[in-house]
């Protein structure tokens, strides 16, 4: 082990991070440039967009349960987690490079579905990455000592992720998708295989060590607040993911004022592609600020699960505000960075919120469980594409601002753990 681990260093914990901001990246190249090249270069319309969005919850419903079961009881390349993320970091940065290149594979097969490769690439890029996030995550719960360290790697990892993730908009934006794919697809890569060499894994997980009744009690799993938990963050991806998924065509139609099919220049391209990266970037950057800096505080003050409706509630309000004032560029900005008080609190506090309501030496199944509130409802917004695509394209928020409304009052269902207890922050909650 190295001294940095043994020490518990803040570059150990920038490289323990470093894994999980490799997946979160991957997913905001998805966010910023999957539905804008989709439509630019080959041509999708909204429901053909929404059929390739679908593959990536369809491989998150086994992927994420499966692996996380799998990686809490096996032991191979010396780790437990480590073979994951190796494996799913390689083919999620292989997937990145082939989305510009969908024409010349399609062609290269001597096929005539250039649908039926986006859903491909699609699907293996998702189940590449829903192979990887649970280990990411769960490996810094495996190498940390419970507490406040703990509740430090969490953050760090938040804070590093979301930066990422900006940098990533900001990229799209000010330079091009394209420049963005092929950083991403580098970058995750780097960031999937260098970890490796500096985090020694324990063979034994910590909960697994511990034997003593008393311990086993404390670990019992509460179904029914489990439960809770995962439907009311259920409607809150409904309405994140309906946002993710068609705000290309909001901005295409509302603030640019084109049609969905419309064939644009490239300049005009260029300009959604602009918007959409600014718009997206503003968002992460509350998102990665808020939650050491305003959130932390607050948990501590009145509780995570408080916190995290009020937030989810104001994310209500922002697509109601973006639905009443978005429709030109400087508004939608500010709307977006409304919204992205409930994102910064999706992104930090639910699995802070679930990990304390499930036996802790099986966290690598029950949060591939808590996954499936994440890619179930991806799926069901993946599947509105039609829908959407004969709507003015302000029903996309008005879905949102209902699903995040409905999510906020299910939070009020939620019991507080541990109150009176420590209720800072201690993961990340986003991701599929």
């Amino acid at each position: 082990m190295l001294d940095i681990q043994k020490r518990l260093t803040n570059s150990f914990y920038t490289i323990l991070s470093l894994p999980a901001t490799a997946m979160g990246f991957a997913l905001c190249v998805q966010i910023a440039a999957l539905s804008w090249i989709l439509n630019t270069k080959y041509g999708f319309d909204p429901h053909e967009v929404g059929i390739v969005w679908a593959a990536g919850p369809l491989a998150g419903i086994l992927g994420q349960v499966i692996i996380g079961m799998i990686s809490d009881n096996v032991w191979f390349w010396n780790g437990r987690r480590r073979p994951f993320i190796l494996i799913g970091g390689t083919i999620a940065a292989l997937m990145l490079l082939a989305l510009p290149n969908l024409d010349i594979i399609n062609k290269a097969l001597g096929l005539d579905s250039i649908l039926g490769i986006a859903i491909t690439v699609a699907l293996t890029l998702d189940l590449a990455i829903n192979v990887s996030f649970n280990p990411t995550r769960s490996v810094i719960a495996d190498v940390t000592p419970a507490g406040d360290q703990r509740t430090k790697g969490y953050t760090w990892m938040q804070t590093i992720s979301g930066f990422f993730g900006v940098l990533a908009y900001l990229i799209g934006a000010f330079i091009s998708n394209y420049t963005l794919i092929y950083i991403g697809a580098g970058l995750v890569l780097v960031f999937s295989i260098l970890p490796t060499f500096y985090i020694e894994e324990p063979r034994e997980l910590a909960a697994e060590a511990a034997d003593d009744d008393a311990s086993a009690d404390a670990r019992k799993t509460d179904l029914p607040e489990f439960l809770k938990v995962c439907f009311a963050h259920a409607f809150t991806w409904l309405g994140v993911q309906t946002m993710f998924v068609y705000t290309f065509f909001y901005i295409k139609e509302v603030i640019m004022g084109f049609d969905s099919s419309a064939e644009l220049s490239a300049a005009q391209n260029d300009e959604i592609g602009f918007i959409t990266g600014v718009a997206f970037a503003v968002l992460n950057t509350v998102g990665f600020i808020l939650p050491a800096t305003v959130l932390q505080p607050l948990t501590q003050r009145i509780g995570r699960v408080k916190t995290h409706m009020l937030c989810i509630a104001l994310m209500a309000v922002g697509y109601v505000l973006l639905l009443l004032f978005g429709g030109s560029m400087i508004p939608f900005f500010f709307c977006m960075g409304v919204i992205g008080i409930g994102w910064a609190a999706v992104v930090s506090l639910p699995f802070a919120i679930m990990s304390e309501t499930v036996d802790q030496s099986r966290m690598g199944l029950y949060m591939g469980l808590f996954n499936l509130s994440v890619v179930l409802p991806q799926l069901i917004a993946s599947t509105l594409g039609g829908f959407i695509g004969s709507q003015e394209k302000t029903m996309i928020y008005t879905i949102s601002a209902v699903a995040l409304a409905v999510s906020a009052v299910l939070w009020l269902l939620v019991r507080e753990q541990n109150v009176g207890e420590d209720a800072s922050l201690s993961g990340g909650g986003g991701g599929h």
